[in-house]
C-alpha cells in the first residue's frame, strides 16, 4: 500500500475527479435507462432519436454520419441504433443519392415517443440534480462545457 501512496496523486479515490465522474455518471446513466424503459428505449437509443429529431426539426437532410458526430458515437454504433430504432418503426432511413449513404428521419411514431420521452428524462434529471443549488449547477454545465472543448493528446 505504501507504494500506492507513492504512484497516485490522490489519498482515496475519492479525492480523484475522474474516479469521481465514473461513479457519477454510473448513478445518473441507470436513472435514466429506468426512466427510458416505459418507452421501449435504452440511452443510446434515446440519444439517437433526440439527436435525429433536433437535426431534422428544420426539414433538412442529414446523414448517419451526421448524428454520429453530434451525438458523440462512432459510426458503426451510430448505424447499430438506427438500425434497432428503424426496426421499432421509430426512424426511417432512405438511401441518398450516392446511394452509399442513408437519410435518418423520425417517424410520426417517433417523434410521439420523443415528445413523451424528453419531458421524462428532463425530469428525471431535475431529480438528479436536484440537491445542487441553481448556482451549482449552472457553474456545472459551465464545467462540463469546457470539458466537452479539452483535447489531451496521449
Amino acid at each position: 500500500m505504501n507504494k500506492l501512496a507513492k504512484i497516485s496523486l490522490f489519498k482515496s479515490p475519492e479525492e480523484s475527479p475522474g474516479f469521481l465522474l465514473w461513479h457519477i455518471s454510473l448513478s445518473w446513466r441507470s436513472c435514466i435507462e429506468e426512466t427510458l424503459k416505459r418507452f421501449d428505449l435504452t440511452h443510446p437509443q434515446f440519444v439517437v432519436l433526440a439527436t435525429t429529431a433536433w437535426l431534422t426539426r428544420e426539414g433538412d437532410h442529414i446523414s448517419q454520419s451526421d448524428i454520429g458526430k453530434s451525438a458523440g458515437l462512432d459510426p458503426n454504433t451510430t448505424s447499430q441504433i438506427l438500425r434497432g430504432l428503424e426496426v421499432k418503426s421509430f426512424i426511417k432511413r432512405t438511401r441518398a443519392l450516392n446511394e452509399r449513404s442513408k437519410n435518418p428521419t423520425v417517424t410520426k411514431l417517433g417523434l410521439d415517443v420523443f415528445y413523451k420521452a424528453l419531458p421524462a428524462v428532463e425530469e428525471t434529471d431535475a431529480q438528479f440534480f436536484q440537491t445542487l443549488t441553481q448556482k451549482n449547477l449552472d457553474d456545472l454545465i459551465k464545467l462540463f462545457q469546457k470539458l466537452m472543448s479539452t483535447k489531451i493528446s496521449l
